[in-house]
């Protein structure tokens, strides 16, 4: 079975967990998941935490992607502003199997109109925000995570090791899915309507 090809985008300010908690768990499928960094100029990416990531590719070079993770980070409240971040989320968003964000990631895929009526949900420290970038969608503000299908969107940060887990488990099985948890010792939370932080920020 040829590998799916897992696309990363990556731009100044992204949140290092958002990211590499995900790809923790995909890149440990060797000949499964092919992990590709994308940045929309290419060449270094600063993370909000400092370290810079490579990108292999620009928007322009991207080859076609099967998954899509899209990150969190304080900077998506520029993002959302960059017409080349937006305009790509929107061409390759419904070509991919699956589009995954992660904490204020999701504002970026509402902005593109890729949750334009579907349910989604975010980080519960800034929801508000967040949610401020689309009226259309049905913002869920309890749940460790959304999926509907082609589109989930989890909670903060480390939530998105939680529903990258579940979309492994859809797509490749529990067995897969609970090994790579095991193997990392994540105390993976299988149900996504857990959300003790919704809570603590007044949400529910």
């Amino acid at each position: 079975m040829k590998p799916r090809r897992l696309g990363t985008v990556l731009f100044p300010g992204f949140e290092l967990l958002d990211t590499f908690g995900p790809l923790e768990m995909f890149g440990n499928m060797p000949g499964v998941v092919e992990v590709l960094m994308i940045g929309e100029t290419g060449g270094a990416v600063k993370s909000g935490q400092g370290p810079s990531v490579a990108t292999e590719y620009d928007f322009q070079s991207c080859p076609p992607l099967d998954l899509v993770l899209v990150p969190g980070g304080m900077s998506t409240r520029t993002e959302v502003d960059n017409p080349a971040m937006i305009d790509f989320l929107r061409q390759r968003g419904p070509q991919a199997d699956v589009t995954m964000s992660v904490c204020s990631g999701a504002a970026l895929l509402a902005r593109a109109g890729l949750l334009d009526g579907l349910r989604a949900t975010t980080n519960k420290m800034f929801f508000h925000e967040i949610a401020s970038q689309s009226p259309t969608v049905e913002w869920v503000k309890e749940a460790r995570w959304v999926d509907t299908g082609r589109y989930v969107t989890s909670s903060g940060v480390a939530a998105g090791i939680d529903m990258t887990l579940a979309v492994i488990e859809r797509l490749y099985g529990h067995d897969i899915a609970n090994s790579l948890a095991i193997a990392t010792e994540i105390e993976w939370h299988r149900d996504s309507g857990w959300d003790p932080f919704a809570k603590i920020h007044g949400l529910v």
